[in-house]
């Protein structure tokens, strides 16, 4: 944590020398009060006869220390808080850039709930651990240590006596963080799974209604939230048995001075004075332990928040950065080599020696059953993951050779599941080429066949879309989707069953209008009906993970029995969309 804390020592210094001056402040009244008492109230140096002018003199002192102690505190607090916020804002953008980093595999690993409760609620916690370090580390230190100091200074038996119970109360204090400690960390994994369940539940509140499972979920998060708050509760009862325990010992100690204090002030040994002062150093000195507990539970809880932190933070990308991004004679061109493919963790073989080719501006088709690895194979290009043996080559480049910001700028992808943000409609499209003028997301829309539903809008392009595109309809979301790719005007173009919910005649009119857009761009379309693949060069068929056969449409047609069943089943379609 040093390498965040150095950056802001400075304000931390200030806040500890602001709280020295504070307690210093509160250490110093009780002996005033006690010469207030002794010598202005009961004259004990004047025959009983009190001073007032000492009193009025004394009395503005403490007055003024206080001021000065309530200025040292606000201060202390102010810089406090600089330091605290500043280095919690450093670590929440370090463990975002890190996030951003990360391969599929390591955000499926920690999963989204992990990683908000991480980067939400932990770093708060460790930004409380630091600012308590800063303010309460100086202040209960200073409480105990200098009460302890001036009690022996005051009266040496006052001060015996606090010393016999401080054994008692520290014990009483680790026995219970001892207790406590294990489930600070059980309570940040119990809010993970919260956060999991809100996220999951927020994301599919459509189907959640539609199936009529608002019930079974609210058990699902009610249990997980009695879960959390058993925990709690844990915690909870252990502090609640131990500041009435101290408490006890530390009225026991104010018990004993005021027995010892009652012989000494017959014998002459100890003033009326003395012993209030050393019953406010107890208090004080009761003050600085109670705050010591809650600093400890505090900074118990920081620490382990912090593990979790450390762990986004020390975590190293899978994918590792290659060193190529310089230009390359070939433009669009992909290449399999003998890839296979597993996903990391599971020893199922999703794509099995796959070599193939795919030239610029071709558009080749991918079809097969669900799960027989047609995303699989497209996910390798981009290489959001590594083929488990053999190459993919992009423009006659390993993509594991390559920087992958420079390779991905060479791609644009439009996802199975289309994602849009909550912004306007024209900073959507605009996504994966920020600064695009608009008249060429006006173009890229048209090309997409989005541009008509947009402009009915009120609003047009300036339209609002909703948290996760809830106000468009799937169609519209994913004509949005391929006009943020087509306007990105990439190299290779990737559409992962990315026009499912258009109708024939609207999809039929995007591909034409994308070849007359971008005839130069390698495309790559997975699709599952006949009439989106028909007019591609090629077509590639897969069937458990292997090439069952690459052809035009009429070639499948006579050679692969795979492709002829897909086509009969689907003839009627097929004949409608001829008939329009």
């Amino acid at each position: 944590m040093w390498k965040y804390i150095r950056q802001y020592l400075f304000y931390a210094i200030l806040a500890g020398l602001f709280m020295i001056g504070e307690v210093s402040m509160d250490l110093v009244q009780p002996g005033i009060m006690s010469r207030i008492v002794d010598y202005g109230v009961l004259g004990l140096n004047n025959g009983g006869i009190g001073d007032l002018h000492l009193i009025w003199k004394l009395g503005l002192q403490m007055v003024g220390l206080v001021l000065f102690g309530g200025l040292c505190g606000s201060l202390n607090n102010a810089f406090v808080h600089m330091s605290g916020q500043n280095i919690g804002n450093e670590i929440r953008k370090d463990c975002f850039r890190r996030i951003m980093t990360f391969s599929f595999p390591q955000l499926d690993e920690f999963g989204t709930g992990s990683l908000v409760t991480r980067v939400t609620n932990d770093i708060t916690q460790v930004q409380n651990l630091v600012s308590q370090f800063v303010r309460g580390m100086i202040r209960t230190s200073m409480l105990m240590f200098g009460s302890m100091y001036c009690m022996f200074r005051l009266n040496r038996d006052f001060g015996l006596v606090v010393l016999c119970a401080f054994p008692l109360i520290v014990g009483c204090l680790a026995f219970c963080l001892a207790k406590a400690n294990p489930l600070f960390s059980r309570l940040q994994a119990q809010l993970d799974s919260i956060n999991a369940i809100l996220q999951e539940d927020v994301s599919g509140i459509r189907i959640i209604k539609a199936c009529v499972r608002e019930i079974y979920e609210k058990v699902r998060f009610g249990k997980a939230n009695d879960e959390l708050i058993r925990t709690q509760l844990r915690v909870l009862v252990i502090f609640a048995f131990m500041n009435p325990v101290i408490n006890a010992l530390m009225y026991i100690v104010v018990a004993v001075i005021l027995l010892v204090g009652s012989f000494e002030v017959g014998s002459g040994a100890a003033t009326p004075g003395n012993i209030m002062a050393a019953i406010t150093y107890t208090t004080q000195l009761l003050n600085g332990i109670l705050m010591l507990v809650m600093l400890f539970q505090n900074i118990s809880r920081g620490i382990a928040s912090w593990k979790r932190v450390r762990e986004i933070l020390d975590s190293e990308p899978k994918l590792q950065d290659g060193s190529f991004a310089g230009e390359t004679k070939l433009q669009g061109e992909i290449e399999f080599r003998d890839v296979s493919f597993a996903y990391p963790g599971s020893n199922r073989i999703v794509l099995d020696h796959i070599n193939l080719t795919v030239h610029q501006g071709e558009t080749l088709a991918i079809m097969g059953a669900t799960g027989c690895g047609k995303t699989s194979l497209i996910s390798l290009i981009p290489r959001f993951y590594d083929a488990t043996e053999g190459a993919v080559l992009v423009d006659g480049v390993d993509v594991r050779e390559y920087n992958q910001k420079a390779l991905r700028e060479k791609i644009a992808m439009v996802l199975q599941k289309s994602e849009l943000f909550s912004l306007p409609i024209r900073e959507n499209i605009a996504w994966g080429a920020p600064g695009a003028a608009p008249e060429a997301i006006k173009a890229a829309a048209v090309t997409a066949q989005a541009d008509d539903f947009i402009s009915s809008t009120p609003e047009g392009y300036d339209t609002a879309v909703a948290e996760r595109g809830m106000s468009l309809s799937g169609g519209q979301k994913q004509r949005l989707s391929i006009a943020r790719a087509v306007l990105k005007s990439a190299e290779i173009l990737i559409f992962d069953d990315s026009t499912s919910a258009l109708d024939l005649k609207t999809e039929a009119d995007l591909y034409a209008a994308l070849r007359e857009a971008n005839p130069r761009s390698t495309k790559i379309i997975i699709a599952q009906r006949i009439a989106s693949v028909r007019r591609a060069d090629r077509i590639l068929v897969l069937e458990n993970g292997q090439i069952c056969a690459c052809g035009t449409h009429e070639e499948l047609l006579e050679s692969c029995k795979a492709y002829q069943d897909i086509y009969h089943s689907q003839i009627g379609e097929e004949e409608k969309h001829e008939c329009a």
